[in-house]
């Protein structure tokens, strides 16, 4: 039993790394913290530097208003702010900052260092903080604006920093972070840098579509619909993604609530909602919205970090957030004619797959076997026939082909009934299995492009990519960065040579980006499964009957054939005495 202990004031160093805990949990937690207040300070450039994650140095220097001389060992004190002097003024806030916490709380946890001057004083200050004590102020000579570097994070709360995750985690939350803002703030000239290799950068212009681009490339850029909404006092403007541009999570659903990031779930909500039945279940939209209402109609003071808000009518912004998205939607979404030749596949246009030929429907033709003209095959047929062999190793009978249907599904006949099969997910077995056989025996044949592929990735994607090329080198994969964000491609794997080397790549960044928890513990088996996803045949693509035969015969020689490397079935059993039950035949004599 825990012995009473008497009540006491905590000292002013606990009570602050207590309070830092509420504000600051990682790197990430800083530099939001200090673009807040860059961007209160009207700053029109601002800068960010990262060293090793920011453990060893996080800085920001803006051109903003500056802190004068006389307010700067204030400005790091508790409860010291510019920004409200009444409790009234809670509730009118039109400032990101407002508490007086983010910069005592940091130097609490850090060697913290500000330089700062304001535009109209010929000289600059300096201030440093270790571990909570302000150090004497000195006059030194500064450009308008502040600078302030975050040194050894955590320095005196070593267990802090064990939770703190790999370097490439806390980069991808910072540069998200720092992307968010910018694409929140277009007008401010952005730029960051991490370990001194340039990350990202914007000109400031306000033109939101070069950091869409910029957040998540080119190509998922061009999916994204503008949103513009107005209604009594709730403004909604943004990018929401069309059908086509889904997450396996909710991470890319960004909101901002008068200029302020929140994660809100309340307004998550609304946006899943208002795509409801139009995505696949487990999938998730991509959108960016800024919603803007009256300061004194959402409550910011309901969270530590301010990253949560309370609407005074929370039904009227959930609703009017879900109307806007809905007619953004139904705006660019038109409703597609009905043509049955589409159903079976004969119209569809050419999809990416791995060297797969389309051509016209085909069913395998057995006329050995096949029923004749106008007869049907009795259940007693079936139970009279001779078992096929199984192969060795596996679970799955030796099938027989009958055809594709509907261009995503084979049909095949075994001694118990009937099998069909996603070619899809077949096929990502199929891939998989030779992938990692072949890795298994350290002997992955790899064939050199023609002409090396340069891809260009986001800041986020490409710091991903860069801490997996030992990964991909052992799976075939021959990379090599090639300027800032962007990677040449030099040699694939034979098994995934003959489609877009882009693809597989994008494939490996959004498996680790997405933080999917697989079957497999194994990182390679982890990037083989996802390559073989993106690089396997597309339900809807005609397959000739050559290569369905190939594609069965392959599945039957796998040793799990029954699931694709994620999980999912591969096929749907119908035996014999369902069949006869579906027909009304069991029990017939």
């Amino acid at each position: 039993m825990r012995e009473n202990m008497p009540i006491r004031i905590l000292p002013d160093t606990i009570a602050s790394q207590i309070a830092a805990g509420e504000v600051v949990d990682r790197p990430a937690s800083v530099v939001k913290e200090l673009l807040e207040n860059a961007i209160d300070a009207d700053a029109q450039q601002i800068d960010i530097e990262v060293m090793q994650a920011g453990r060893r140095l996080i800085q920001v220097t803006d051109d903003g208003s500056g802190i004068p001389a006389d307010e700067l060992v204030l400005a790091v004190c508790r409860h010291a702010t510019s920004k409200l002097s009444t409790a009234e003024d809670l509730f009118n806030m039109r400032t990101l900052g407002f508490r007086g916490e983010a910069l005592a709380s940091i130097g609490s946890v850090s060697r913290l260092t500000l330089i700062t001057n304001t535009r109209q004083s010929p000289f600059g200050a300096k201030l440093t903080v270790e571990g909570g004590a302000p150090a004497e102020v000195l006059s030194i000579a500064a450009a308008a604006g502040t600078r302030v570097s975050v040194e050894d994070l955590f320095y005196n709360l070593p267990a802090r920093l064990k939770f703190l995750k790999s370097d490439t985690t806390e980069n991808r939350h910072i540069t998200g972070l720092v992307t968010r803002y910018a694409l929140a703030y277009p007008y401010i000239r952005w730029s960051m840098s991490q370990d001194e290799k340039p990350i990202f950068q914007t000109t400031g212009s306000g033109e939101r579509l070069e950091i869409l681009q910029a957040l998540f490339g080119p190509t998922e850029a061009g999916k994204l619909m503008p949103l513009n909404f107005e209604e009594r006092h709730l403004k909604v403007e943004g990018y929401i993604s069309n059908l086509s541009l889904t997450r396996s999570s909710r991470k890319d659903i960004t909101v901002f609530v008068n200029g302020r990031w929140v994660q809100d779930p309340t307004l998550t909500s609304a946006v899943i909602r208002a795509y409801n039945t139009m995505l696949m279940v487990g999938r998730y939209p991509v959108a960016v919205l800024f919603v803007t209402i009256p300061p004194e109609l959402v409550d910011v003071n309901v969270h530590p970090a301010k990253a949560e808000v309370r609407f005074r009518d929370q039904d009227a912004v959930f609703s009017g957030v879900q109307r806007a998205i809905r007619r953004g939607l139904l705006a660019f979404t038109p409703i597609p004619d009905l043509n049955t030749t589409r159903l079976w596949g004969r119209s569809l246009p050419e999809t990416e797959g791995p060297g797969w030929q389309q051509s016209s429907f085909t069913a395998a033709d057995d006329t050995n076997t096949t029923a004749r003209e106008g007869e049907l095959v009795t259940g007693s047929e079936f139970e009279t026939a001779q078992p096929q062999p199984t192969l060795p190793g596996t679970h799955l009978p030796l099938l027989r082909l009958v055809g594709q249907v509907a261009s995503t599904y084979l049909i095949a006949e075994g001694p118990d009934g009937l099998y069909l099969i996603d070619q899809h997910a077949a096929h990502e077995r199929v891939l998989f299995d030779q992938l990692m056989a072949q890795f298994d025996a350290n002997a992955i044949p790899s064939q050199a492009l023609l002409e090396p592929v340069v891809v260009e990735l986001t800041p986020e994607k490409a710091g991903i990519l860069e801490q997996q090329l030992e990964v991909l080198l052992s799976l075939g994969f021959e990379i090599e960065p090639f300027g800032p964000n962007a990677f040449v491609i030099r040699s694939v794997p034979i098994v995934v040579d003959r489609t877009d080397p882009r693809l597989a790549i994008e494939a490996v960044v959004n498996a680790f980006e997405e933080d999917e928890t697989p079957l497999m513990a194994e990182v390679e088996a982890r990037v083989a499964a996802r390559v073989c996803k993106r690089m396997a045949v597309k339900a809807g693509q005609i397959l000739s009957e050559e290569e369905q035969r190939n594609l069965l015969l392959n599945l039957e020689s796998s040793q799990s054939p029954r699931t694709c490397p994620h999980g999912r079935p591969t096929m749907i059993h119908l035996s014999v005495n369902l069949l006869e039950r579906q027909f009304g035949r069991q029990g017939a004599f």
